[in-house]
C-alpha cells in the first residue's frame, strides 16, 4: 500500500462496514489516494472523520454524503437467543469475528470486538439480530476510540488472513482431486463412451487452466 493510502488507512475507524461503497477500510484509503472517492463517504468516522481526512489529503472539508449514511451513535449488536437457530450465516458475515458459535447452536457476540457495522442484520434468516446504542448521544469518533479502531482492524487483518488461508486449501484439495480424477477419468466416471469421456476430460482440463490461471495472476498481483 502506498504511503499516502496507509496514512489516510491509519485514520479511519476500521468498522470495515462498506457504507463508504468500497469492499472495506482499506480499499477506501487506497480510493481517497488515488482521487477517485471522496472523503465524505464514511458515516462511523462522521464530521470529526472528514476533518481528518482533509487536513492529510488537502482537499476542503465537506458534508457527509447522504448518500452513504448518516453519522450516528455506536450501535453493538445482540443476538436474541430464543430464535437464533444457529445458521452461522452472521458468522461468516461479521468482519472481525465478534460472533461466536457453531453449525445448529446458538451464537453470541463479543461485545468488545462488535464494530456496529450491521452486515449480520441482512444475512439473518430468522431476524434475530438487533443492533443498540451504546453510546448515548456521542457519535462519530466521539463514540469511538483509536484503541477500539486498532482492535478492530486487526481483527479484520486476521479475519481476511484466515478466510484467504481457508479458501486457498480448499481450492488446493479440489485441484488435487481434479488431477487425480484427470489421470483416470475412466475409472473415475460411470461412463464408458470415448466421447463423452473426451468431452469430461476437456472440460476438466479447462477448469485447472483457468484455476492456475487465477493464482498466477493472484500471485503477480501481490
Amino acid at each position: 500500500m502506498a504511503a499516502l493510502a496507509a496514512e489516510i488507512l491509519a485514520l479511519l475507524p476500521q468498522t470495515q462496514c462498506t457504507r463508504c461503497g468500497y469492499p472495506d477500510c482499506a480499499a477506501y484509503a487506497q480510493a481517497i489516494s488515488q482521487g477517485t472517492a471522496g472523503i465524505n463517504q464514511c458515516p462511523p468516522g462522521g464530521e470529526q472523520g472528514i476533518g481528518r481526512l482533509a487536513a492529510i489529503t488537502g482537499r476542503p472539508v465537506t458534508a457527509l454524503s447522504p448518500d452513504h449514511g448518516t453519522e450516528s451513535p455506536r450501535t453493538v449488536a445482540f443476538i436474541d437467543e430464543d430464535w437464533c437457530i444457529g445458521c452461522t450465516l452472521c458468522i461468516k458475515a461479521c468482519p472481525t469475528d465478534a460472533i461466536m458459535g457453531s453449525n445448529k447452536l446458538m451464537h453470541t457476540v463479543i461485545e468488545a470486538y462488535c464494530t456496529g457495522c450491521e452486515l449480520c442484520i441482512p444475512v439473518c434468516p430468522v431476524d434475530c439480530i438487533e443492533l443498540e446504542n451504546v453510546t448515548g448521544a456521542a457519535t462519530g469518533w466521539s463514540a469511538w476510540s483509536r484503541p477500539q479502531a486498532d482492535l478492530a482492524r486487526s481483527r479484520y487483518e486476521f479475519h481476511s488472513y484466515r478466510r484467504n488461508r481457508d479458501v486457498g486449501e480448499n481450492d488446493k484439495m479440489l485441484a488435487e482431486k481434479a488431477h487425480v480424477k484427470l489421470a483416470d477419468l475412466s475409472h473415475h466416471s460411470l461412463h464408458t463412451d470415448p466421447a463423452i469421456l473426451d468431452k469430461k476430460r476437456a472440460v476438466i482440463e479447462s477448469v485447472l487452466a483457468r484455476a492456475r490461471a487465477r493464482r498466477d495472476s493472484d500471485n503477480g498481483a501481490g
